[in-house]
């Protein structure tokens, strides 16, 4: 089955001009997982998994086999931020595969407010016809009150931004299954994960063994609070899989998730034995010498939105704001 885009839009960041929005017409491939993860039991779901190449992220369709009710989680637009062109090449995909196996999205899930890529979530409840709920964890706020300043933004627009604010350890069903929202903060204060049956969306809370874990040094970060999420995570039954948000592979293919024996056995950070305070100290020293995200700005300004565009100007252009800093006065 096809199905027809309805645009791709173009954006200049910072002091570059937007390209007028325009209209094409194409046909938009079904999305090809990387893997089909199957239910193990009747309480865990199906996984289709999608890597997302550009910024390394991995992007769930998360499905319950016996109603083809989905999730789907971190979603993907793509943006290259030196040409300032934004497109729906991936979200498209996403959304053909749903058609496609006739599944019925009914959340769409953040887990945080990502740094590294802008999230497709208003594309993808546009396509959805309008009606799937974009849901994040309740501390969105405090991350919102964090860069509303820095982007020049009032913090009234940010007002219901998103459909829903998930608190900690709420419940909520996934056709016959139950999906339990984790509180997971350090990378960010506002992070959640998702459990469901033994299938764990665990965002950047842990990496994959060989990968570690994320930086903890943006504004709202905590490294303690990571540390303590990341056992959090490794507390849960050996079988779990924890599935992560990105992966960084060297020497091998790209994975989406292992199982908490693996991590608590082979984790380079915080394998079964690791103290808190070596953690601590290393994590931090390296946050010291690490440089800022690429897509950093650009990202928060839509993803604190969920995925909304700042407003055009008279003229209907788009414009994304980056922040400089000068150490010297200039005329």
């Amino acid at each position: 089955m096809f199905r027809l885009t309805s645009r791709t839009a173009s954006v200049r960041a910072s002091a570059m001009r937007v390209q007028p929005r325009h209209v094409h017409i194409q046909f938009a491939p079904t999305g090809q997982p990387w893997r089909r993860h199957p239910s193990s039991d009747p309480e865990t779901p199906t996984v289709f998994t999608f890597y997302e190449k550009d910024t390394s992220t991995w992007q769930y369709i998360v499905v319950d086999p016996r109603t083809s009710e989905a999730v789907i989680i971190d979603p993907v637009l793509d943006y290259d931020p030196a040409s300032g062109v934004l497109s729906t090449a991936t979200a498209d995909g996403l959304v053909s595969f749903v058609e496609h196996n006739g599944l019925k999205v009914i959340r769409i899930l953040e887990t945080h407010a990502h740094a590294d890529h802008l999230t497709a979530a208003q594309y993808l409840k546009q396509e959805l016809n309008g009606d799937v709920p974009v849901c994040i964890g309740q501390r969105i706020k405090q991350v919102q009150e964090t860069f509303a300043p820095i982007y020049g933004l009032e913090l009234s627009s940010l007002e219901n931004a998103f459909d829903v604010y998930l608190g900690d350890n709420e419940e909520f069903k996934l056709g016959s299954l139950s999906c339990h929202v984790l509180h997971l903060p350090g990378h960010t204060p506002d992070h959640v994960g998702f459990v469901i049956g033994k299938a764990v969306f665990a965002g950047d809370s842990i990496f994959n063994p060989d990968v570690g874990s994320a930086r903890a040094d943006f504004p709202g970060g905590n490294v303690e609070t990571l540390y303590a999420s990341m056992q959090r995570l490794l507390s849960l039954p050996g079988d779990y899989r924890l599935y992560v948000g990105h992966d960084y592979p060297q020497n091998r293919d790209q994975t989406c998730f292992s199982t908490v024996a693996e991590q608590r056995a082979k984790n380079r950070h915080v394998k079964e034995g690791t103290d808190a305070t070596t953690f601590i100290q290393w994590r931090k020293d390296r946050d010291a010498v690490l440089g800022a995200p690429r897509l950093l700005h650009p990202s928060l300004q839509v993803n604190i939105r969920a995925g909304r565009l700042p407003p055009p100007d008279e003229h209907g252009r788009v414009f994304l704001r980056t922040p400089v800093k000068l150490d010297v006065k200039l005329e």
